[in-house]
C-alpha cells in the first residue's frame, strides 16, 4: 500500500471534510507543511468555497494566508482578542503603509543619519524596519549604497501582529 506525502494527507483531510457540503467549514492550520503549489492550489479552493456562500473558521499562524483569505481576523495574545476587524483596515488603523527593511554593515551609520525619516523603526539583528507612509526620501537616501540591503513592501498582518504581540519568542 503506497504512503501518501504530508500534503496528499493534508489535501485528502480537506476533501473529506467537504464531502457533505457543509455550511460552516472549520479549518486548524490547513496549509502546513504544504509546499507552494499545494499552499496556492487550497487557498484557490478555500476562495471559491467562500464564493459559494460558506463560512471558514480558520485558525493559522500564516499572517500572508490570513490575510488571502479572511473577510475579519481576529488577532489573540494569551488568550485574549487584542485586535478585531477586516485585515486592511486593522493594518491602516495601526501601521505606516510601507516598510523598509534595510540590512548590511553599515546600518548603523545610515540610521543616524536617515532614520528620523521613519515614523517609527525596529532593529533586528543587523536589520532596521523602518516604517512610513512615504517612502521616497528614505529610499533615495540607499540609492547607489552597495553596502546596504534593502528591501521596500507594503505593510502586512504580519506586521502588525509582531507591533501588536512582539517579536519575543514565548512558551
Amino acid at each position: 500500500m503506497p504512503t501518501l506525502s504530508g500534503g496528499m494527507k493534508r489535501r485528502l483531510t480537506l476533501a473529506r471534510a467537504l464531502v457533505n457540503d457543509p455550511e460552516l467549514i472549520v479549518l486548524d492550520e490547513p496549509t502546513t507543511g504544504l509546499d507552494p503549489q499545494a499552499r496556492h492550489l487550497v487557498w484557490q479552493g478555500l476562495r471559491r468555497l467562500t464564493a459559494q456562500g460558506k463560512t471558514l473558521l480558520l485558525t493559522t499562524h500564516f499572517m500572508e494566508e490570513a490575510e488571502r483569505l479572511c473577510d475579519r481576523v481576529s488577532i489573540i495574545d494569551n488568550g485574549r482578542i487584542i485586535a478585531e476587524g477586516a485585515p486592511r483596515d486593522l493594518i491602516r488603523s495601526h501601521l505606516e503603509t510601507h516598510v523598509l527593511e534595510v540590512r548590511g554593515e553599515s546600518v548603523d551609520t545610515w540610521f543616524a543619519t536617515h532614520g528620523a525619516r521613519c515614523a517609527r523603526h525596529e532593529r533586528i539583528g543587523d536589520t532596521v524596519f523602518c516604517y512610513l507612509n512615504d517612502p521616497g526620501a528614505a529610499l533615495a537616501t540607499l540609492e547607489g549604497r552597495a553596502d546596504l540591503s534593502v528591501l521596500q513592501r507594503p505593510a502586512s498582518l504580519e506586521d502588525l501582529f509582531l507591533k501588536l504581540t512582539g517579536r519575543d519568542l514565548r512558551d
